[in-house]
């Protein structure tokens, strides 16, 4: 090649191997994770004896991240799949992935006709009234991304796989709410009550969850990756296999928290409460736990 930035890399994925280039890493998304880790302002480790770069990822869809970065188009999969290349979209920071996924599955359910009670539409219009209510609504399946819905009342709803990407949900209730599979990236969830909800599998990455009330929600699967949870309530969650990967979670209660095979690596948990909860099978590398309180926790 004639320029480093189009010279040749090689990576290991889990296990699979992959090469590409300089150029594919870092023009279609340069804000994303793969770009700064090769735009030179970092030090890459590499095999010394064949020269690959280690990502400590699930290699299965990583063809797809490639093929995204090289051509700009999403792949077709079924909606599984998709969800599986959402969460590894989230991982490596692509955003423009994240956008393109949510659109094709948008066009799916239309195509499909969603048994939703409200369209988009009339979500808009009933939030222009005050103390808006959807209390025990079937909504499964809708784009409510980038709405003000502060303050909204969705208690027993059904809301799995909604589309609440950036949108706002200060203050509103979600208790006991089936939002299996929902996607809230980069969503405002400050003070949201989450109490008693089936959260399981869904993408919560970049959201602010400051002060809110996750007490004994099934977040198993969830991925809080880069989320705020500074004070949030997580007692007796459950946070099984859950992508807490540079969350910050200064000050959380974590009081009965189920956290078997969770990822906090570099997670902020200083002065968190985390007594008597069973951190063995939790992976805390890098992790930041000044003032945490441990008494009682199992972590060996």
């Amino acid at each position: 090649m004639d320029s480093e930035a189009s010279s040749v890399v090689r990576l290991n994925v889990g296990g699979k191997k992959f090469c590409t280039t300089m150029d594919t890493l870092t023009q279609r998304e340069p804000q994303s994770m793969l770009s700064a880790m090769f735009s030179g302002r970092h030090t890459i480790t590499t095999d010394s004896e064949k020269g690959y770069v280690f990502v400590d990822r699930d290699g299965k869809h990583f063809r797809h991240i490639l093929n995204w970065l090289r051509d700009g188009v999403v792949p077709p999969l079924n909606d599984s799949g998709y969800m599986e290349l959402l969460r590894e979209a989230e991982y490596y920071q692509l955003l423009g992935l994240i956008d393109g996924i949510n659109a094709v599955l948008n066009r799916r359910k239309d195509d499909e006709g969603l048994e939703s009670e409200l369209t988009r539409t009339d979500i808009i219009k009933c939030i222009q009234s005050e103390k808006v209510r959807f209390r025990g609504v079937n909504l499964s399946g809708v784009d409510l991304s980038k709405l003000d819905l502060s303050f909204v009342d969705f208690s027993f709803a059904c809301l799995r796989n909604v589309f609440f990407s950036r949108a706002n949900l200060q203050c509103a209730k979600l208790r006991d709410v089936d939002a299996e599979g929902s996607i809230f990236h980069n969503a405002i969830l400050r003070e949201c009550e989450f109490t008693g909800a089936n959260l399981r599998g869904s993408l919560l990455a970049g959201a602010n969850l400051q002060s809110a009330n996750l007490q004994d929600a099934c977040l198993v699967d969830c991925s809080f990756c880069g989320a705020d949870l500074r004070s949030a309530h997580l007692q007796t969650a459950d946070l099984t296999n859950a992508n807490l990967e540079g969350a910050n979670l200064e000050g959380a209660n974590l009081k009965g928290a189920k956290l078997s095979r969770a990822n906090l690596r570099g997670a902020n948990l200083q002065r968190a409460y985390l007594r008597h909860v069973n951190l063995r099978d939790t992976d805390l590398e890098n992790a930041r736990l000044d003032g945490a309180n441990l008494v009682g926790a199992i972590r060996f």
